[in-house]
């Protein structure tokens, strides 16, 4: 059943970003895992209409990426559950304001646990199941890992650090696993942000236009799928916005 099927394991993957490149891998012929840590009620949906096109083709797993003990377990439920592991997609994030003056440990911890901390512990856990298929990782960056944000200090330095070590891994785990990244521009708003700041953020994109998900989604496919001579590579996804 799931053996003969490739499988694509997402992090955050009941919302956004995530919830696409599972679609669009799914749509690919992949089986999809589905992670969430409180999305209960999406991740179930997503993987009961992924199912509803093909059976036995999604599972939803849940685990708090911030423990290394719950990510252990994570790994060992997939591969309990579908018998082996051909790519893992870091996706999961979380994102806010962390003003130097204003920022506190806590938001330090909760930032670089889920953007580095958890990328790495995944990748690591997953690294055995993943060498068997000679598979892949693509971590989801961030433009802004490179041209830090002003007001987002912690996040940014995340970020950098997963850059980082996406190159690290890639020296690492080569020749049996390849590590890329996707980094993306603007491609969904933070939530409550005013319009006429998305207005003005646009016209200073080169191609004068927000990205979609399905962007990203499709360059996480080709990196997994069509780029097997490429690893340790970042690629911008942003219309043009880090070259400004």
């Amino acid at each position: 059943m799931s053996n003969l099927q490739k499988i694509v394991l997402i992090t955050g993957a009941a919302r956004r970003i995530g919830a696409q490149i599972a679609k669009t891998f799914h749509e690919a012929g992949y089986g999809a895992v589905i992670h969430y840590r409180d999305s209960h009620a999406e991740a179930d949906e997503l993987a009961a209409s992924l199912n509803a096109m093909r059976e036995n083709s999604a599972w939803a797993v849940r685990a708090d990426l911030q423990s290394v003990e719950q990510i252990e377990l994570m790994i060992s439920e997939v591969i309990a559950k579908v018998g082996r592991l051909d790519v893992l997609v870091n996706n999961a994030s979380t994102f806010y304001q962390t003003p130097v003056f204003e920022s506190t440990e806590n938001q330090w911890d909760d930032l670089l646990g889920s953007n580095l901390k958890a990328p790495f512990f995944v990748s690591k856990a997953a690294f055995k199941a993943l060498k068997k298929r000679d598979g892949c990782i693509v971590n989801i960056v961030d433009i802004y890992a490179k041209r830090p944000l002003s007001k987002y200090p912690i996040y940014s330095t995340a970020k950098a650090g997963l850059y980082a070590l996406t190159q690290s891994l890639a020296k690492e785990l080569a020749p049996n696993v390849r590590v890329n990244g996707i980094s993306p521009g603007v491609i969904l708003w933070p939530e409550n942000q005013p319009t006429e700041f998305n207005e003005n953020i646009v016209e200073k994109i080169p191609l004068q236009r927000q990205g979609s998900v399905n962007d990203i989604a499709e360059t996480a496919l080709f990196l997994a799928k069509n780029a097997s001579y490429i690893t340790g590579q970042v690629i911008a996804v942003d219309g043009g916005k880090s070259l400004v």
